[in-house]
């Protein structure tokens, strides 16, 4: 009887062969040519489009016979979302020093996102200049409380939570853009928007405005503005006075969506490997789209089937590999597909914060976005010197020579992708994580991001490769360990 069971835990290799082989090219095109159809209207958070795929990706899982790991027992984990407008005509500057200024939303500034709550929002300026790349020599805690003025393109992801972390009132964004431009910019973010409720709102107020108009009323030499060497302080004499009002005009959700193959073992299969991969996309180009997409001649729908349908489709076809196996693995596996990621992040923060099993039985989250254009050969993962996750995907790899797919470090540090895909909000609650990217590329949040465009015999060997992985993680005696420094870092945030 002993023996028997023991066989029955233990996959052939033979089953795990052919488990992976059913991972295929024509799979792959056929479940992207679904996911990317114009008919899923670029699958924006919320959307019909959004719910339409994660209708199909929940059709799936049933039909893999997994496990509902969403509410009241099915495949849907729903999350609140509010549509929030600016309410322009009561959000108003009010520069002091200097020659007193009234700056009106929509002529003279806008804010640049929508985290913020009503109310005002006032401190001394100061003109940052230099790179925030790096450690600062910057006396931050003296920053908290002040309107901090900075110059540049759109403040990236990176750069903006640095900003937050010194607790400023506001940011000023100087924005080096023609007259010209200026109203398709302010209607660009005067459309209303959508943010997640159940995150806090910021503390401080982030405002864009026309570099060349703005800078002689705050006294900012632009000669002295640089947003490269190191960074510095200096502060205008003056104060910036914000009276900001927002308000919700409309109530919805959107779906993640959750499959669970319960392991073999009878201690193991309380831990858990995830899969995961986004299903959302930018939409529509238009007022009411997410602002993501940019329309390209008369093709307005960002169809996104390298971002993140590549992924998507990966992590349902590996759940049908694993779905084939003869013997089920050691660990339960998750299989997720979560929205709003474009918008950030916010369907796999839900899911950790209200994770369906416990947070830390989790042992590894393997994610997955676009990996469907780029290099034939070559696939980058994010994390691997995080963790000996990276050791064990560079020993599967060599394992399986056939694949013909080499994993890779980080090519790509300056972009700070490690933080902008979902295994972030894992890594953060101290889940080891490796993140499979092939980069970016001309169609990126364009409608040219098409189905016909992804070469799908590679997304297949990837997705292989990744099955691979994940099988051996969740087989194997002891659960992914983390670098020492990389935990105090990305987790202790030390």
């Amino acid at each position: 009887m002993v023996g028997l069971l023991l066989l029955l835990t233990l996959q052939s290799p033979g089953s795990v062969q052919q488990a992976a082989q059913s991972i295929t090219e024509s799979d792959i095109r056929r479940r992207i040519g679904i996911i990317a159809d114009d008919s899923m209207r670029g699958r924006d958070t919320p959307s019909p489009g959004l719910e339409k795929a994660a209708a199909y990706i929940a059709r799936e899982f049933r039909r893999f016979d997994l496990k509902p790991g969403g509410d009241r027992g099915t495949f849907l984990q729903r999350y609140s979302l509010d549509r929030v407008r600016v309410v322009p005509e009561s959000s108003v500057a009010m520069l002091h020093g200097g020659g007193d200024a009234t700056l009106t939303y929509g002529n003279d500034f806008v804010f640049l996102d929508n985290n913020f709550e009503s109310g005002d929002y006032a401190g001394d300026l100061v003109l940052l200049s230099g790179s925030f790349e790096g450690p600062t020599q910057l006396d931050t805690a003296a920053l908290a409380g002040k309107m901090l003025v900075i110059a540049g393109r759109m403040r990236n992801p990176a750069r903006g939570r640095r900003l937050l972390s010194w607790r400023p009132a506001g940011v000023v964004v100087m924005l080096p853009i023609a007259d010209s431009l200026w109203p398709r910019f302010v209607q660009q973010y005067a459309n209303s928007q959508m943010r997640d409720p159940g995150r806090p709102v910021g503390r401080s107020v982030f405002l864009g405005a026309p570099l060349a108009a703005l800078a002689p009323r705050l006294g900012a030499d632009l000669s002295s503005i640089s947003e490269t060497g190191p960074l510095t302080a200096r502060p205008l004499a003056a104060q910036l006075h914000v009276h900001a009002r927002i308000r919700v005009t409309e109530h919805a959700s959107a779906p993640n969506v959750v499959g669970i193959l319960e392991g073999s073992d009878p201690q193991l299969k309380k831990e858990y490997v995830v899969f995961s991969g986004h299903m959302d996309h930018v939409g529509v180009a238009g007022p009411r789209g997410s602002g993501g997409c940019r329309a390209r001649g008369g093709d307005s729908i960002c169809n996104g089937a390298d971002d993140d349908g590549s992924g998507t489709v990966a992590v349902v076809e590996i759940a049908e590999a694993f779905s084939r196996l003869s013997a089920r693995p050691k660990r339960s596996i998750i299989f997720l597909t979560v929205s709003g990621e474009e918008k950030g992040l916010w369907g796999s923060d839900y899911f950790s914060q209200h994770p369906p099993v416990p947070m830390d039985a989790i042992v590894a989250d393997l994610n997955i976005d676009m990996v469907g254009r780029n290099w034939r050969d070559t696939i980058v993962a994010i994390g691997k010197e995080h963790s000996d996750l990276g050791a064990t995907l560079n020993r599967v790899a060599a394992d399986h020579p056939e694949l013909n797919m080499k994993p890779i470090d980080d090519i790509w540090p300056q972009e700070n992708f490690y933080g902008r895909s979902d295994h972030y909000n894992f890594a953060k609650k101290g889940v080891p994580i490796l993140f499979f990217f092939s980069g970016t590329h001309e169609d990126y949040h364009r409608p040219g991001d098409s189905p016909d465009k992804i070469d799908a015999e590679k997304a297949a060997r990837v997705a292989r490769l990744i099955f691979y992985l994940g099988l051996e993680v969740a087989n194997a005696p002891a659960r992914p360990k983390w670098n020492p420094d990389s935990y105090k870092r990305i987790v202790s945030g030390n």
